[in-house]
């Protein structure tokens, strides 16, 4: 078996989706779907129940999983420390301001674990810049959120989080168990600097113009809501601080956590990170 057919079957497997197997691997979904039928002739059994209600793992395909994780992790391994003997043993990461998230301590101590001889730099972007330096080169993989422009970037979802109205602890607002986007529709609300990606503008801003003070970090954003009682939006599960409380929003989509690096980057070290950091939050 091939290590690029066990990474074509391990895509589809995690995604149960040929499509989006495909668009994860970049590439069309007729050749995928032809080095999975080739493999299952090779393995002698079918590894997938295929049906109009969707793909499901069948009992030989969830062993193999468990089994091609294993031996591709070993070749992530084998190729991190070639490139640390050849002298490329330094990572930049950067963080979307999220770096006390469990799942990011979770990723940085396995990778650590993993690769004790790579060099991890971290650079922490401010809000204003959801690709954390990918696009000036500045970083080599970013832990972030979506959404943004993904123009020239390969970006894979992580986790997806839930979002609520940032709030004082004694808005009127704040007693109500949920809130809808309509109900802040009167409100003044922070927002990002002119020049922000619009896509990371709008989902923040409810997908409408807002006005209200001019943020830049998470702290800044609280300071807002507790200094002039504006309003915004945030995860449900962050602690927003004493003073301020957050009430989930009903009608908006989840936020997306993702790691994203420059699209074509062949580079072992951000390879092994990202399938790294798609083990630390599956976990």
């Amino acid at each position: 078996m091939e290590l690029r057919t066990l990474r074509y079957f391990v895509a589809v497997a995690e995604e149960l989706h040929f499509g989006r197997a495909a668009a994860r691997l970049h590439m069309s979904q007729p050749p995928l779907s032809r080095a999975i039928r080739q493999l299952e002739t090779e393995v002698g059994a079918s590894l997938f129940h295929r049906s109009s209600a969707g793909v499901a793992l069948t009992p030989v395909g969830a062993v193999l999983l468990g089994e091609a994780r294993a031996l591709l992790d070993r070749a992530d391994l084998v190729q991190v420390r070639v490139a640390a003997a050849a002298g490329r043993s330094t990572l930049t990461v950067g963080l979307l301001g999220d770096s006390t998230d469990p799942d990011v301590t979770r990723l940085a101590r396995a990778y650590r674990h993993r690769h004790p001889q790579v060099e991890v730099r971290v650079r922490e972007a401010d809000l204003t810049d959801p690709t954390c330096g990918l696009r000036a080169r500045a970083v080599d993989v970013a832990v972030t959120r979506g959404p943004f422009d993904e123009t020239g970037l390969t970006v894979r979802e992580l986790r997806a989080d839930p979002v609520g109205a940032l709030l004082r602890a004694d808005d009127p607002l704040a007693r109500r168990d949920t809130l809808k986007l309509a109900d802040l529709a009167d409100r003044r609300w922070f927002r990002f600097p002119e020049g922000t990606d619009p896509r990371w503008q709008s989902y923040w801003n409810g997908g409408e113009p807002r006005e209200g003070p001019v943020v830049r970090a998470v702290q800044e954003c609280r300071q807002a809501v507790l200094w002039n009682g504006t309003v915004g939006m945030t995860l449900v599960n962050h602690e927003p601080g004493e003073g301020l409380t957050v009430v989930p929003l009903i009608d908006m989509p989840p936020s997306r956590a993702v790691v994203a690096w420059n699209a074509g980057d062949t580079d072992p070290l951000v390879g092994s990170f990202v399938r790294s950091a798609v083990t630390a939050y599956r976990a």
